[in-house]
């Protein structure tokens, strides 16, 4: 039987980096203030992640990394690892915190608002701020963007927690309310394999072993 033309592109790879660890991390809200680069720990595994995925240079089409520096810094080394330079992607932005920018999480944690960013998300908006609705639709309408320039390829993606987040809960058909139980670390690696039926999830939060491996079972 003659193969059935027109089946749609070739499957794309992307590869979901989470920017290295920041001097802040765990501590504050930095969202999109500038200024903000990797800690030592950072870079080390900003190098530790382009390592990982230097043997999957030949197939990697393009490192996009959002505008921040501590995104566009751990993108550095992994461009360097496949050869290719960093493309800002602006779509692969934190998201915009508004009045919460730079607060101490601690004291977040203390208001009403709190409980609401953890189990209702998807209805809460930061105060002169993005939704987070809002952040799921821009982070998956850039990442539809890089899967249609590059069919067949792999795509690096540096990007933050949240986004990353965000995006993983649309492929895996989650509602953005169950967001939150995921889990993603600095310098991770989130492999999902976006195909013409759909989005496969190959991995989450992946801070080791070989990705060279990753495939549809």
């Amino acid at each position: 039987m003659p193969a059935r033309k027109n089946a749609g592109p070739e499957p794309t790879l992307v590869l979901l980096v989470r920017h290295g660890q920041t001097p802040t991390t765990g501590t504050t809200l930095p969202g999109r203030a500038p200024g903000l680069h990797l800690a030592d720990r950072g870079v080390a595994q900003a190098e530790e992640a382009a390592e990982r995925i230097r043997p999957l240079a030949a197939k990697v089409a393009a490192v996009y990394a959002s505008p921040l520096e501590r995104t566009q810094e751990t993108a550095a080394p992994i461009a360097r690892a496949v050869r290719k330079r960093v493309r800002t992607e602006p779509g692969l932005l934190e998201c915009d915190f508004g009045r919460w920018t730079g607060k101490n999480l601690k004291d977040l944690a203390k208001l009403p608002e709190w409980r609401t960013v953890q189990r209702y998300p998807s209805g809460f908006r930061f105060p002169r701020g993005e939704s987070f609705a809002e952040m799921q639709a821009r982070i998956t309408g850039a990442l539809d963007r890089l899967v249609a320039r590059h069919p067949g390829a792999t795509v690096v993606a540096v990007s933050h927690a949240d986004p990353i987040k965000a995006a993983v809960a649309q492929a895996l058909g989650t509602h953005l309310d169950l967001f939150q139980r995921i889990v993603i670390s600095p310098c991770s690696i989130t492999a999902v394999l976006y195909a013409a039926t759909g989005p496969v999830v190959l991995s989450v939060n992946s801070t080791g072993g070989d990705l060279a491996a990753l495939a549809p079972s």
